[in-house]
């Protein structure tokens, strides 16, 4: 659209008094991207304060918060792969994706914290969450991923809203439950250290 509208800017001469306009979906489209970007950061910054008073710890809470990069890298790869653009329903779908990043995030860290505060070591604590978070959080992505299959493939009236929201999220789920599994783990075993198992609290 910013093509079109330079191509306008230079080859179209208007009358004086005469002014361009660009309306109906594209306007609409504008503004809702103008509003998502002033809720999506407030959005964030909200959830930023739910995980600190869950986990009383700003490390742990930007812990969390690292899943939405590895949540976002899957969701903008399967755009440019599937060839559509980024637009309000698939706006909407990064948001949707964001939250279940954020879950996840929530389910392994806090069975991290559960294992430390019952005595385990920190390194026994991150395998044994990890092989008894894997369920959930698998579960939690399959169960997703198979309800937006239908909307990944719709051809009739709404598909141009159903498919972008449906790529985003399945592209995004993909990259976040594989790197949430492993790459978490690793930064909060690098937050932890060799941290004494007595210690109930870990950040």
């Amino acid at each position: 659209m910013d093509e079109a509208r330079q191509k306008i800017a230079q080859q179209v001469s208007l009358p004086s008094g005469y002014r361009l306009e660009w309306g109906g979906q594209f306007e609409n489209q504008q503004r809702a991207i103008k509003r998502l970007m002033i809720i999506v950061p407030l959005t964030i910054g909200l959830i930023f304060f739910l995980l600190f008073i869950t986990f009383d710890s700003f490390k742990l809470a930007s812990l969390v918060l690292l899943n939405l990069p590895f949540a976002l890298i899957g969701g903008v790869f399967s755009l440019w792969l599937s060839g559509l653009y980024l637009s309000v329903p698939a706006s909407v779908g990064f948001i949707a994706l964001l939250g279940i990043a954020v879950l996840n995030g929530v389910v392994l860290v806090s069975y991290f914290q559960q294992m430390i505060a019952e005595g385990r070591p920190t390194e026994e604590a991150i395998l044994l969450g990890g092989q008894r978070r894997l369920r959930p959080v698998l579960m939690t992505a399959a169960t997703t991923l198979l309800g937006l299959v239908p909307l990944l493939f719709a051809q009739g009236p709404g598909s141009e809203i159903q498919r972008p929201l449906a790529v985003v999220v399945i592209g995004g789920l993909v990259t976040s439950t594989f790197l949430t599994l492993l790459v978490l783990p690793v930064f909060y075993y690098r937050l932890a250290g060799n941290q004494s198992a007595s210690k109930k609290k870990l950040i």
